[in-house]
Parts: C-alpha cells; sequence; structure tokens
C-alpha cells in the first residue's frame, strides 16, 4: 500500500492549508491513520490520528486550529489547517497502521508559514 500526501505550501500567518493523504488501496486496511510532522532540528511528532471506528486525537499544540477526517469513498485522509502559526512550518507525513500493525508512511509535504 502506497501513501500519497499532497497540498504542502508557502503560507502567511494566520493562513490556512489542506493536506491529503491517499492510500493506493482501501482505508478500511488500516485501524489507525494520522499526520505527524518533522520541524529542523526536531524529532517527528504526532499531529492528528483518526481510527477506523472515528476516534480523532490532536496535539494540544494544534487542537482548536487542526481538524483531522477521512474520506472512505476515496480512500483519503484530511488535515484541515487554519490559524496557521509559524512554528506550524514542517514537514509533514502521513502514517497508517493496519489492522495486524504493520506501518507505512507517506513521503512528507513541507508547510512553510511566514511570519
Amino acid at each position: 500500500v502506497q501513501l500519497q500526501a499532497s497540498g504542502g505550501g508557502l503560507v502567511q500567518a494566520g493562513g490556512s492549508l489542506r493536506l491529503s493523504c491517499a492510500a493506493s488501496g482501501s482505508i478500511f486496511s488500516f485501524n489507525d491513520m494520522g499526520w505527524y510532522r518533522e520541524a529542523p532540528g526536531k524529532q517527528r511528532e504526532s499531529v492528528a490520528g483518526i481510527t477506523s471506528g472515528g476516534s480523532i486525537t490532536y496535539a494540544n499544540s494544534v487542537l482548536g486550529r487542526f481538524t483531522i477526517s477521512r474520506d472512505n469513498t476515496k480512500n483519503t485522509v484530511y488535515l484541515n489547517m487554519n490559524s496557521l502559526k509559524p512554528e506550524d512550518t514542517a514537514a509533514y507525513y502521513c502514517r497508517a497502521v493496519t489492522w495486524r500493525g504493520d506501518v507505512n508512511w507517506g513521503q512528507g509535504t513541507l508547510v512553510t508559514v511566514s511570519s
């Protein structure tokens, strides 16, 4: 299964972006999908996650600003990012975990927020 992430770009502080993560197969193959980010010089961190049952988690730093959702008909998970801050600048990665625990990563999509 391949994960194709897209939607990154350059935006001013306060702006919005929507990231997409399209799976090559059915996203019902995955128990858990989510977005991680890695800023320069920092460790990769979880941003948001959504399970097949619809349970959602967010990092405290993005709570109230980011929204994760999934479209099962398009095998795609989205991350809507509003009120972006310079500290949100990072490479964003999509991750999907199968029911047996296999972890799949998509390629990163770069988000740059200018002040």
